[in-house]
C-alpha cells in the first residue's frame, strides 16, 4: 500500500486516467468495428464511409497519446488495404 502522499494520489490519478482511457479505447474500437463488420458484409460504401470515420478517431488516440502512432499507422494500413479489396 501507498504510504506516501505523493504515492496516494498518484494511486488516485491513476484510476482516473485509466477510466479515461479505456473510454477512448472503448470508442476506437467501435469505429474499426464498424470498418471491419461493413468489409465482411462485403459493402464497399459502408465501409469506405465507416474508415473515413474512423481515421480521425484513431489520429485522435495518437495525439492523446493511448495508441503508438506506428501501431495507428498499421491499422490504417490494413483497413485501408482490405476496403480497396472490395
Amino acid at each position: 500500500m501507498a504510504n506516501t502522499p505523493q504515492a496516494r494520489k498518484r494511486i488516485r490519478r491513476n484510476n482516473r486516467r485509466a477510466e479515461i482511457n479505456g473510454a477512448r479505447m472503448s470508442r476506437i474500437r467501435n469505429f474499426v468495428k464498424k470498418v471491419e463488420v461493413a468489409c465482411e458484409a462485403g459493402d464497399k460504401k459502408a465501409a469506405a464511409e465507416a474508415l473515413k470515420n474512423a481515421q480521425p478517431e484513431l489520429a485522435r488516440g495518437v495525439a492523446r497519446g493511448v495508441l503508438h502512432k506506428n501501431t495507428v499507422a498499421r491499422k490504417m494500413s490494413r483497413l485501408s488495404k482490405r476496403v480497396a479489396a472490395l
